[in-house]
């Protein structure tokens, strides 16, 4: 518990030092051009690297069993089970 209080400071302190460092490099430096072209590569690349994942995710996973597979499965298990009980009396 005071690890993840540790932690939720941790990152607070940090954000907050990105938020200050970020708008006096955009505002009171010449690299504010810089920073932004920088900061909007980065968001286009994560938006779409994100896209991209799901596009792979999408296109490699196997389609699921159609229903009736699945219920005939389930029908040939409960046969099974039932079986395994009279044959145990």
């Amino acid at each position: 518990m005071a690890s993840d209080k540790a932690v939720g400071l941790l990152l607070l302190t940090i954000s907050i030092l990105v938020i200050i460092i970020y708008g006096y490099v955009l505002f009171f430096t010449s690299y504010s051009l810089l920073l932004l072209e920088v900061t909007a590569f980065i968001i286009v690349a994560v938006v779409f690297g994100v896209l991209a994942w799901i596009g792979y995710t999408l296109a490699t996973t196997p389609p699921p069993k159609p229903i009736e597979e699945i219920e005939k499965e389930l029908e040939e298990e409960l046969k099974r089970l039932e079986e395994g009980q009279r044959s145990s009396e």
